[in-house]
């Protein structure tokens, strides 16, 4: 996973929307939908819930 695809993973986790991490991240709304797509994908996932999980089950400080 790439530095920025942790980047949005740990912003979905904390619950923001695609729209809001855009703006935290300062890029375009679907770049952050394809961000959160291909973070999706490379782990098998289905849900951001998941995504949700499996950044509260990393070690702190883990980079991905």
């Amino acid at each position: 996973m790439t530095k920025r695809e942790r980047q949005v993973a740990d912003l979905v986790a904390r619950g923001l929307s695609n729209k809001e991490i855009a703006a935290t991240l300062v890029i375009s709304p679907r770049t952050a939908e394809t961000h959160v797509q291909q973070i999706l994908n490379k782990l098998g996932f289905t849900s951001r819930s998941r995504i949700a999980a499996w950044i509260a089950d990393q070690p702190a400080g883990a980079t991905g």
